[in-house]
């Protein structure tokens, strides 16, 4: 008999389960956003206090936590073989006609579906739990990303009743993709950040599922679409039609865009349907895949040894366009990364007309040898991103001359200057250069940092424009201009109300959010908040080298370097001090974890490699609880070097050279305090051995002491 708590678990678990298909699924939102994030906090609530009755595919894993230092692999029960494919219409009518000779002559239907490009994934289902998530590999073994794959907002993690009966187990084959507005958002953090652009929606998500962190993988809102079904035996479903109308009446995710085809004719027609409309989709395609509709005649077609005889897919040629350049515009971005646009000839390509393209860098101009006035063609990366392929030689102009590169800011005049390794040019003047610091407000207001109401990018800018704002803590002097702010067009008395109310809430926005918003290179969401939860204050942070802070997990050298130097900045120091007079939230609240015991007091780790039973998080967590400090470089004054698998010959070398002890993970397990020690009372304190007994007579740390150390 179910007890209470059981119960409000289990209640609380179906409920949001079927507020997740309503919303994902049917498009109807049954509870307000505030509603359900309350429903969510209780349950994790419950299943903190009580996690033996948690379920295992709990709403609660939507939001990620799982850190994986690898991925273990599995071997396919069905092969994922890929398909043929053509570019050929002539082709698809022979397909047509080698599956109708492979059946004698009898009547056939397909079914054509949108090829979307994304990552295909194997998902198992038992008693209608989703237990397994397998990438396709080399197709006979893939990468068990199962924890990855329940972050997947509209997947449902277990099934619905309804429709047809449902095998004990069986596999949905579907594919995982980002849709456009969230690689273009993405792309655009990215820029901010000075990061390199993502070429295309489908390596996004190929990257996104390779993230060993499942928060960070929730945090890039992939999406799912299913399109096959696959169980041990003959299959319950006479044809593939009628498995897709099963699937999603079972709660699976199934694009409506799919057709069933009485003739190649019909399939032709489909082809040419789509071939425009497509660019409609909020998600990226680049075919169209055939398949015959009834299962007992693919087994009868069967397969080659690369793939299915009864399925083909028709890819789209690139659409691609020739037109003018007439000007090469440099913008200047928040980080001081000069990118050159080419301005185009309107052209029609893939659904839009195109103005604009990338150029990229310097090194592209150069490579392609673009002059201003050439004939030249242009593509969409991924069907997304407009670039420039080629030039058209043979209509340029006998007088035309390579395009120079700007050797000053287009903006503020400052010599740009080219890092050592990098591609870009960049103009060093962050403080006076207009564009860098209007860019840097808009970055500090944004959604994902200080998220102020009423004060967006082009509000913000608009402000910057006016010299009523130059930097971040001047928006904090807005109120005493709130006067002046309600005679500006398009504000008004309620608007000035909205903006002040915001400031004054940012007050309260986390520390992380703060400096993620104060937009130091490299210092993206991820890292700002590895940065407060090892620092805590801001006078920490900004007391750390940046061999300390390369000491933080997921904090390598450059990124390291790159803080440090933004916290000598005397004028970083003043914008710190403005903003803590402003009022915001520069540490952490709450009391800092005490530590277990002193037990590595006076040491110092080093830790490189790949470690088996923890992640290098885990263990520099483990050090730090018990009293050691962790660095990131070697010298004599190092206590150990932790070696895991694939550790850098560079590092044992200059350890060896410097006589710095070697231990491996094992060995520093040892070294902690051994769950008989924490579990000890004051009485068998009293009745412990003498001091001076031998320290080898306590307990080896073994793997029962872990239980005890989380």
């Amino acid at each position: 008999m179910m007890t209470d708590i059981q119960q409000q678990i289990t209640a609380l678990t179906e409920r949001l389960h079927h507020l997740n298909y309503q919303y994902y699924q049917r498009d109807i939102s049954e509870v307000s956003d505030q509603e359900f994030d309350e429903l969510l906090a209780q349950l994790a609530r419950l299943e903190q206090q009580y996690p033996d009755l948690a379920h295992p595919n709990s709403p609660t894993q939507r939001v990620g936590g799982t850190i994986t230092k690898q991925f273990p692999t599995a071997e396919h029960r069905y092969p994922m073989l890929s398909l043929g494919n053509t570019y050929s219409e002539a082709d698809l009518r022979e397909f047509d006609e080698r599956v109708r000779r492979g059946l004698e002559g009898a009547d056939v239907a397909y079914v054509c579906e949108l090829k979307f490009d994304g990552v295909a994934m194997s998902l198992a289902y038992q008693q209608g739990q989703l237990t397994q998530g397998v990438t396709r590999g080399d197709s006979t073994r893939g990468d068990v990303v199962t924890s990855n794959v329940r972050t997947i907002r509209n997947l449902p993690l277990h099934l619905r009743p309804e429709g047809a009966p449902q095998p004990p187990e069986f596999e949905v084959r579907g594919e995982i993709f980002m849709p456009l507005p969230v690689f273009a958002e993405l792309n655009q953090e990215r820029e901010a950040n000075g990061e390199a652009l993502l070429a295309n929606p489908r390596n996004a998500a190929s990257g996104a599922l390779k993230l060993q962190d499942s928060a960070q993988v929730a945090a890039r809102k992939l999406r799912f679409y299913a399109y096959s079904f696959l169980m041990p035996g003959r299959n319950q479903f006479p044809t593939h039609s009628a498995s897709l109308e099963a699937l999603r009446a079972w709660g699976l995710p199934v694009s409506d865009t799919w057709r069933r085809c009485g003739t190649i004719e019909e399939v032709l027609d489909f082809v040419h349907q789509w071939d425009k409309q497509r660019f409609e989709l909020p998600v990226a395609t680049d075919g169209i895949v055939i398949k015959v509709d009834d299962f007992r005649q693919q087994e009868l077609l069967g397969f080659t040894a690369k793939s299915p005889r009864w399925a083909i897919a028709y890819k789209y040629p690139a659409e691609a366009g020739r037109t003018r350049l007439q000007a090469i515009q440099y913008q200047v971005g928040r980080t001081g990364a000069v990118t050159p646009v080419a301005l185009l000839d309107p052209v029609p390509l893939a659904g839009t007309v195109v103005k604009r393209a990338s150029v990229h860098n310097a090194n592209q101009i150069a490579a392609l040898d673009l002059r201003l006035g050439d004939m030249v063609f242009v593509e969409k990366g991924g069907e997304i991103i407009p670039k420039i392929t080629g030039v058209d030689v043979a209509a340029r102009p006998a007088d035309s001359q390579p395009i120079v590169y700007p050797t000053e800011c287009p903006a503020c005049g400052t010599p740009l200057i080219r890092p050592e390794g990098e591609a870009h040019f960049r103009c060093p003047n962050d403080r006076g250069c207009p564009p860098q610091r209007k860019a840097k407000l808009e970055h500090f207001v944004s959604r994902k940092a200080l998220n102020i109401d009423g004060l967006g990018a082009e509000t913000v800018g608009r402000f910057f424009d006016l010299s009523l704002v130059t930097d971040a803590a001047s928006l904090y002097d807005l109120p005493a201009k709130a006067a002046e702010l309600a005679q500006l067009d398009r504000m008004g008395e309620k608007s000035v109300q909205r903006l002040m109310a915001g400031l004054e809430a940012s007050k309260q926005v986390p520390f992380d959010r703060v400096l993620f918003g104060l937009g130091i290179r490299y210092v993206g969401e991820t890292v700002a908040e590895k940065l407060v939860n090892h620092y805590r204050t801001v006078e920490a942070l900004a007391a750390a080298t940046a061999t300390e802070l390369a000491a933080v997990p997921e904090v390598g050298g450059v990124i390291a370097e790159s803080a440090a130097a933004w916290f000598q900045e005397p004028e970083n120091q003043q914008l710190i001090e403005r903003l803590r007079a402003a009022g915001l939230q520069l540490a952490l609240t709450g009391e800092a974890p005490q530590p277990q015991s002193d037990r590595l007091a006076g040491l110092t780790f080093v830790l490189s490699g790949v470690f088996e039973q923890h992640s290098r998080e885990e263990l520099q967590h483990l050090i730090e609880q018990h009293g050691g400090k962790i660095t990131g470089s070697i010298s004599k004054k190092l206590s150990y070097l932790v070696a895991g698998d694939k550790m850098g010959p560079a590092k044992r070398e200059k350890a060896t050279s410097l006589n710095v002890p070697i231990i491996g993970e094992t060995d520093l397990l040892a070294m902690l305090p051994t769950a008989t020690d924490e579990a000890e009372t004051p009485e068998e304190a009293a009745a412990a051995p003498a001091e001076g007994t031998s320290e080898t007579s306590r307990p080896a740390a073994g793997a029962g002491q872990q239980g005890s150390l989380f």
